[in-house]
Parts: C-alpha cells; structure tokens; sequence
C-alpha cells in the first residue's frame, strides 16, 4: 500500500507542477482530498491493513495528504496574486464610483412621528410603558375582569402564569394614573401582540392610546379632538363619524370612522360598498377604571381612545397589504 501511496505521490507532483491556472488547482484539489478522492480511498483501504502496520501506513497516509494540502496552497495563492495582478492592470480609474444609498424612515415611524406632533400641539404628551404585562394591567384594571366576554375579543400571548404580551397600549394609562393626579393629556405609542396573521393583521403591530383627564371633560371634547386628528392626516376635507360601540373600559364608546380615501366616499371594495372606513375607537373612560387607580370618578372625567399605526398608513398612503411593512423590500421602502 505504501508503493501505491509514493506512486499517487510522484503522479501528484508532476500533475500539479503542470497545473497552469486556478480550476486546474480545484481540480487536482477535488481527485486528491475530495470526499471520493484517492485519499478517502486510501483511508478506507486501511482498515484491511494488519493492526502491527497500521500505525506506519496512517502515518505514511497523514504526510501525503499534508504534503498535497502544501502544495495546492501554494498553487493557490500564486494564481490568486496573478488574478488580482491581472485585474490591477485593467481597473479603469476614470469610472464613476458607486454611491452609497441614502435611507429613510419608515412608512411606520413616518406616520407615528406624524400623530406624535399633531398631539403634541395639543398639549398631549408621550409615555411608554412595559411590552410584557401582568394580567392585571393588561385586563382587570381595565375593567376586564377574569370571567369577561371581552377577552374573547383579543387572541392574548401568554408568556407564563398571568403574564402576557400586552395586547394593546392601554395599560399605560393605568401606569401613568397610579402614579399621577389629573388633570393629564398623554398619548402612548408602542408595540402590541396579538395572535392573528393575514393580509390585514399581523402577530405584531404598532398602537397608539390616547388619555386626557380633568374636571369637565365630555364627549364633545372628544369628537373635537378627533376631529382636529383626522383632518391633520387625511385632509381637513375628510368626513368623519362616530358609531356606538362598545368597550369594557370606556361608556359610552364609539368606533371613528372616515369617508372612504380609496372612493372618496362613493364605495368600493375596500369599504364594502358603504363609503366609510373605520380608523379607530374611543369613549370616555369608564368609572370603574377610575375606581381601581384611585380617582374619584365624581369629580373627574375624560375620555380614551385607541388606533393602529398600520392600519392608519395603509389608508393613508393606499397600500392593500399589512405584511409588506415587514418584508424589508426595497422597492416597497423606497416609495416612502
């Protein structure tokens, strides 16, 4: 075995001597050390060898397949210099460099930046709060109580226990109440998780609450708000109305809707045929969360309300399809 060994070996030798460019080196480099190469083979063979010699022909085996590894390297590394030699030589200096791609917000961020000022001027300020929330805050101080049928209306994450992923932004105003007396305006952007995927919904969206607190407020405030809301984005042309509908932490509640901006309110198939489409809801806030932060429900009131950061750019900019605010597609991006 070992005569066949030097005779692979003086073969091997001359072979890559003659070897004039790289795909020759690969080549003798894939006959010698591939998976089916002469050394595979040779390793194989040495189980038949007697046990007495076995350690002088594994050694034997060892050396040449270093001696070849050696010698392809070296190949290797001299057709590479000539290569990057050769391209040296033809690089033409006098063509345009490539410029780097400038970036940009995202349609997301765009828009949430977008309602952060337009509340901001209107004396509501930012705060945030935890994405991973007891089950209290997320549900019981919202007057969502254990036993509730409203919690059938959200596909809630458990992490573990009675901790969830909160399932909307409403818990900060829980938070922000606890630790502080009215009156008080403040808007609470941020991610919220909910276990739903298709091409209007996502496991993961962005939301955004709004809370304002003090002696007086009413529901006129509120549609006075919303009004100056949604005019700012869609257009101070823009019809807006308010439904009743129903919420276990605001009383009364509505859903706010908005003149259709695919058919300007003449019906589609984006809104069904009925001209409106619904942006978000809202209510003032019920006594009983009042109740469970320690206000007293007799001397203050105010009103909540809550909207999806996606579903607003969708109809802001016309796009039909939630999933492509996350598919990272440039050609999608760059629109924006």
């Amino acid at each position: 075995m070992i005569d066949r060994i030097n005779k692979l070996r003086q073969d091997f030798g001359a072979r890559v001597a003659q070897a004039t460019d790289a795909d020759a080196v690969n080549r003798l480099r894939i006959e010698f050390l591939g998976k089916k190469g002469h050394l595979a083979q040779a390793m194989q063979e040495l189980r038949a060898v007697p046990a007495a010699e076995k350690p002088a022909v594994g050694k034997f085996i060892n050396e040449f397949k270093q001696h070849v590894e050696r010698l392809l390297g070296e190949q290797a590394e001299k057709f590479g210099k000539q290569a990057g030699a050769g391209r040296e030589r033809t690089f033409d200096t006098s063509l345009p460099g490539r410029r780097e791609t400038p970036g940009s917000l995202h349609p997301i961020t765009q828009t949430l930046d977008e309602i952060e000022t337009i509340f901001h001027g209107l004396g509501f300020r930012v705060e945030e709060g935890p994405e991973i929330e007891s089950d209290y805050y997320n549900f019981e101080a919202l007057n969502i109580p254990k036993d509730h049928p409203a919690r059938d209306m959200q596909d809630t994450f458990y992490v573990e226990g009675d901790t969830v992923l909160r399932t909307h932004t409403s818990p900060v105003q829980i938070h922000v109440m606890e630790r502080q007396e009215p009156p008080l305006r403040i808007i609470a952007p941020g991610r919220v998780y909910r276990c739903d995927s298709d091409v209007s919904h996502t496991p993961m969206f962005h939301q955004i609450e709004g809370l304002m607190v003090d002696e007086g407020v009413s529901f006129s405030h509120l549609k006075s708000v919303m009004n100056i809301f949604v005019h700012q984005v869609f257009g101070k042309n823009t019809s807006v109305r308010f439904r009743p509908s129903f919420f276990p932490f605001t009383c009364p509640s509505a859903e706010v809707d908005i003149q259709c901006v695919m058919c300007s309110g003449k019906g589609c198939r984006v809104c069904s045929q009925t001209g409106w489409l619904e942006i978000l809801g809202a209510g003032m806030v019920d006594p009983a969360v009042f109740e469970a932060v320690g206000y007293d429900p007799e001397r203050w009131t105010g009103f909540a309300f809550g909207m999806g950061i996606e579903r607003i750019t969708m109809l802001k900019y016309g796009i039909n399809d939630i999933r492509l605010f996350f598919e990272n597609d440039l050609r999608f991006l760059r629109q924006f």
